[in-house]
């Protein structure tokens, strides 16, 4: 086991250049790579910690690191940077591992009767708990930062910002949104530029955040927030946006929420959509699938460019905001070991360790990784009257 382990460490070591850290292992050994003061040490507490994770890759790790079996002391970005390198994602995985990983797939197939479930399990930690880390329009989704010194709040009413230019609202128009999470889409939507709209979301803790903050801006006779399935969702909208949704649609159901899509849209009308994919075809990760997103699948481009054409939608225009998520998800990152104690007063220490793992995990993932932030501006059907240029995205606003 020793020197498996350490010809992996060698391997990644060699792989990442810049990063030097030390590991404990189980027996009081302590083995060193690189030359300069360890960015990191990792401790295995136990022989079976490092078993799986050659077994397990990030299922393995996680669910120790978890446990407390795995201990991280330093800068935890650097080894959630080594878990991007390849020699960490081409572990083979143990056959009970696939198996673990099959179940988990086929338990949370998104469906009408499982979505909810697989909402639920993720955006119904409570309000209270987001709020101590998401800025006050609890967005949460990737911001668009004009500069390195932009607030998260800044920089969340920048991205909404970003989405109005490219779906060139009027005042008056309607625009629906899927997935409109606390509502933040709408709300600046309606204020900024006039329009009213309806919103979807199968979190019960969200709508009703949403319909607080709505009531506080007097926009109650101009934004409808529901509980309900994109699915069963009916009207003719001006505009479409999806924000941090598409993930959760799972890969059988992509035709249909694009047919859906086709439908609530009018003839010539401009959408957005807003999401985590990839460009080419990478498993699921085993431990984000089972403990964060349940029924998750982050679409390659091709395919949902794909299946757009295929519904009638035409692609206008694809902006990749990949640094702006890491960016996002630092600022998360920072405002939850802020607030770890409260967060543990909440839920327990393998939870903060689960939420840890995961932000800066992702933030990692779209820095070094094979992850990405696809903005897809389309239209249903042909439109030519839009703009030849992207000037009205950067022009001051008038």
């Amino acid at each position: 086991m020793k020197k498996t382990l350490k010809h992996f460490l060698s391997a990644l070591r060699d792989q990442s250049h810049e990063i030097s850290f030390e590991v404990r292992l189980w027996d009081g050994e302590t083995l060193r790579f690189g030359d300069e003061k360890p960015a990191f040490v990792l401790t295995l507490k136990t022989r079976q910690a490092a078993r799986r994770i050659f077994a397990g890759g990030t299922l393995g790790f996680g669910e120790e690191y978890m446990a407390g079996n795995i201990d991280v002391e330093g800068d935890f970005k650097k080894p959630m940077h080594l878990g991007t390198l390849p020699e960490f994602a081409n572990l083979k995985l143990s056959f009970g591992t696939k198996i673990s990983m099959l179940f988990q797939y086929l338990k949370t197939l998104d469906t009408l009767i499982q979505s909810p479930k697989n909402i639920s399990y993720h955006y119904d930690r409570g309000n209270n708990f987001y709020r101590l880390w998401l800025d006050e329009s609890m967005t949460y989704s990737c911001a668009y930062f004009r500069t390195n010194n932009d607030s998260l709040e800044q920089a969340q009413q920048q991205k909404y910002e970003h989405i109005c230019r490219k779906l060139q609202l009027r005042e008056g128009e309607t625009l629906v949104d899927i997935g409109c999470g606390w509502g933040g889409m709408l709300i600046y939507a309606a204020k900024n530029y006039g329009v009213s709209g309806v919103g979807c979301t199968l979190s019960e803790p969200q709508v009703q955040f949403a319909k607080e903050r709505i009531q506080q801006e007097g926009l109650q006779d101009r934004i409808t927030i529901a509980k309900q399935d994109y699915r069963e969702i009916d009207g003719a909208f001006d505009k479409f946006v999806s924000i941090g949704m598409f993930e959760h649609v799972g890969k059988r159901f992509i035709p249909q929420f694009m047919e859906k899509t086709r439908s609530l849209l009018k003839k010539g009308g401009i959408g957005v959509l807003h999401y985590i994919g990839k460009e080419k075809q990478t498993p699921g990760d085993p431990w984000t699938l089972k403990y964060i997103f349940p029924g998750g699948y982050i679409p390659l481009l091709g395919e949902t460019v794909e299946e757009m054409g295929k519904a009638g939608l035409v692609t206008v225009d694809v902006e990749n905001l990949r640094l702006h998520y890491a960016m996002t998800l630092d600022e998360w990152s920072r405002r939850y070991e802020a607030n770890v104690e409260n967060i543990r007063q909440m839920f327990d220490e393998s939870f903060v360790r689960m939420w840890r793992m995961f932000l800066i995990g992702s933030s990692a993932g779209f820095r070094y990784g094979n992850t990405r932030l696809y903005q897809i501006t389309f239209t249903n059907g042909v439109n030519n009257e839009l703009p030849l240029t992207r000037e009205n995205l950067y022009c001051e606003h008038q």
